[in-house]
């Protein structure tokens, strides 16, 4: 028994030194660039970064789930996208309420995020490939939708206060922010609390065992690409909301910026482990390095070759934590005989 316990603390141990190298990165960026240039700690410049991390962040909270049950979606940028369309041609084209546009490009990402689901656990289509295919798909149809031309909100300003008003207007904060964490809340309860989590971390882990265990695999795999497409959609609510238009080009790359924040947070792209909280440093790593590289007057290609940098040290940390669980493991298992 005490050999059991040993072997689950090194895991929680090891999951969690991740966590805090990704946290202890954030501080260490804001110390540097702080002392490098006092326009970085001004309240202007915080509240930029923290917008900055919104839609990214949101996106990566859906592509946690997924990257948790071992797959991955690449969609979720033009799923944003289409959804933020979706969103203008109730609003502005057809002059529809406001709160039935934000429901519609929800729903559209919903959507987008069930076919998904579908083309993954019914047909047995590959994560990396299926999502691929929508990736195409979703912009296409943006392009289509749009008429190649962005959809502006001017005649709805009541719409833009939705991300960049402030309910606390004395902090000057803006809505947008305040939603993003408080829907990281939402996930991190839908995570840690709910059978939805635990079936999540279930499929991750070992979806063979999980089937043989009673599991509908294929069911709860199309709900966490659902959950996926549902947070794109959101993001396309908020990025159109914030920009005030919606920009049919806008959306690649944003996948790939949610995935490198998932990564950077301590989630494992072989599956069966991840935290929300996680993911929000990692998110918030991310803005705040493009961030301090401009303020530094670093070239925008330069800010690129970074930040891919980070995300391949950060996926050979969790390599060699593998490996290390792996020989922690061995060892236990070779002891207990």
């Amino acid at each position: 028994m005490p050999r059991v316990k040993l072997s689950s603390l090194t895991k929680i141990r090891s999951d969690a030194i991740q966590r805090v190298l990704a946290f202890g990165s954030l501080v260490i960026m804001i110390i540097f660039f702080s002392i490098a240039s006092e326009n970085f700690l001004t309240i202007a410049n915080v509240n930029g970064i923290l917008l900055a991390t919104t839609v990214n962040g949101v996106l990566a909270l859906g592509a946690t789930f997924v990257i948790i049950t071992g797959g991955i979606d690449l969609s979720v940028g033009t799923m944003m996208t289409v959804s933020a369309v979706a969103t203008g041609i109730i609003i502005t084209n057809w002059e529809l309420p406001i709160w039935l546009g934000i429901i519609v490009g929800i729903l559209t990402g919903t959507a987008g995020g069930a076919l998904n689901g579908w083309l993954i656990a019914r047909l047995k289509i590959p994560p990396f490939i299926a999502t691929l295919g929508t990736l195409y798909i979703a912009k296409g149809l943006a392009l289509v939708a749009s008429g190649l031309k962005p959809i502006y909100f001017n005649d709805t300003p009541r719409f833009n206060e939705i991300a960049m008003g402030s309910i606390i207007p004395v902090l000057e904060i803006p809505n947008i922010v305040l939603i993003f964490f408080f829907v990281s809340f939402l996930a991190h309860l839908l995570l840690t609390k709910t059978t939805f989590g635990r079936y999540t971390f279930a499929l991750g882990s070992n979806e063979e065992a999980a089937r043989l265990s009673g599991v509908n695999v294929d069911k709860w795999k199309i709900w966490v690409y659902v959950f996926g497409g549902a947070t794109a959609g959101l993001a396309g609510v908020l990025i159109s909301a914030r920009l005030n238009s919606a920009q049919p080009s806008l959306g690649m790359g944003y996948e790939l910026e949610a995935i490198a924040a998932v990564v950077i947070g301590g989630t494992s792209l072989r599956g069966g482990e991840g935290k929300i909280i996680g993911t929000v440093i990692g998110a918030l790593v991310i803005s705040t390095l493009t961030n301090g590289l401009r303020v530094l007057s670093v070239p925008q290609e330069w800010q690129t070759v970074v930040t891919g940098t980070i995300v391949v040290l950060a996926v050979y940390l969790d390599i060699v934590r593998r490996k290390r669980e792996a020989v922690s493991s061995a060892r236990q298992t070779s002891g207990e005989k």
